[in-house]
C-alpha cells in the first residue's frame, strides 16, 4: 500500500489534533451535575439494552435479506431482476424516518401490527438489507470476466463458481463496507423514538427532561453508541486481515 507524504500526514493530524483538543476543551468548561442524573442510570441502561437487541436481530435479519436482494439483482430472471431493482431504488431514494412513519403509521395500522418493537426491527432490517444489497452486488461485480472465463473453461458449474471463485474474493472486498453499514444500522435505530420505541435516544430525552439538564444525558448515550459500533469495527479490520484484504 502507497503511504501519503509526511507533508500531508502532518497537515492531517494538525487538523484532527486542534479539533480534538477544542472539543475536550469545551467539554470540560461545562459544570455537569451529574448528580441530577443519576437516577435515571437503570432507565439508561433498560434504553441500551433494547437498542441492542433491536440492532443484533435486525442486523442478521438485514444480511440475510441483502443476500436475497442480491441473488435477486442478479438473477437471469428478468422480473425478479427488474422488481428488485426498483425495490433498491425505492429505498435508497426515500429517508428512513418517513419509512418509519408511514410504515408504522399506515401498514402496521392496516396489518393491525401494534408491537413497536418487531415493527422496528423490520423496518431496520429491510432498510439496511437494502445497502447491504448494493455491497453484496458491486463486491460479486468486481471479479473480473476472466476469472468466470477461467471457471467455465475447467469445467466449475455457476454454482462451484461462485462458492470456490467469487464468493471468498467478494466477502474480502465488502467487510469495509459493510462494517460501516453495520454501525449505521445500530445509530439508525434511534429514529426509532418517533414511534415511541423505549430505545437508547428516548430514555437519555426522558432522563434530560425530568432531570432539567442539558448535555448530562447525552455524554452516556455517545458512549453508549460507541460501546455498540466500536466492536464491529474492530472486529472488521481482524477479518481483513485474516482474509488478506486487498487494498
Amino acid at each position: 500500500m502507497k503511504r501519503v507524504p509526511n507533508l500531508t500526514g502532518w497537515i492531517v493530524f494538525f487538523v484532527l489534533a486542534s479539533g480534538l483538543s477544542y472539543l475536550i476543551w469545551v467539554l470540560l468548561r461545562h459544570n455537569y451535575d451529574w448528580n441530577a442524573i443519576r437516577p435515571y442510570w437503570k432507565n439508561l441502561l433498560s434504553g441500551w439494552s433494547v437498542t441492542l437487541g433491536i440492532s443484533a436481530v435486525a442486523l442478521i435479519l438485514s444480511i440475510l435479506f441483502g443476500v436475497l436482494l442480491t441473488i435477486g439483482q442478479l438473477s437471469a430472471f428478468a422480473p425478479s431482476r427488474i422488481l428488485s431493482r426498483l425495490y433498491v431504488e425505492f429505498v435508497r431514494g426515500t429517508p428512513l424516518l418517513t419509512l418509519i412513519l408511514i410504515g408504522y403509521y399506515v401498514v402496521a395500522n392496516a396489518l393491525n401490527w401494534d408491537n413497536k418493537i418487531t415493527f422496528g426491527i423490520a423496518v431496520l432490517s429491510l432498510f439496511a438489507g437494502t445497502y447491504l444489497a448494493e455491497i453484496f452486488r458491486a463486491g460479486v461485480e468486481t471479479v473480473s470476466k476472466s476469472q468466470w472465463l477461467s471457471a467455465k473453461a475447467i469445467g466449475l458449474s455457476p454454482a462451484q463458481t461462485y462458492r470456490h471463485i467469487v464468493l471468498p474474493q467478494a466477502i474480502r472486498r465488502v467487510l469495509p463496507a459493510s462494517a460501516g453499514q453495520f454501525a449505521n444500522l445500530i445509530k439508525d435505530s434511534s429514529l426509532l423514538y418517533v414511534i415511541a420505541v423505549p430505545e437508547f435516544t428516548v430514555q437519555v430525552r426522558q432522563a434530560n427532561s425530568n432531570a432539567l439538564t442539558s448535555f448530562e444525558g447525552f455524554i452516556p448515550l455517545a458512549a453508549g453508541y460507541l460501546a455498540l459500533t466500536l466492536p464491529i469495527f474492530f472486529l472488521s479490520r481482524h477479518l481483513e486481515k485474516r482474509f488478506g484484504f486487498e487494498q
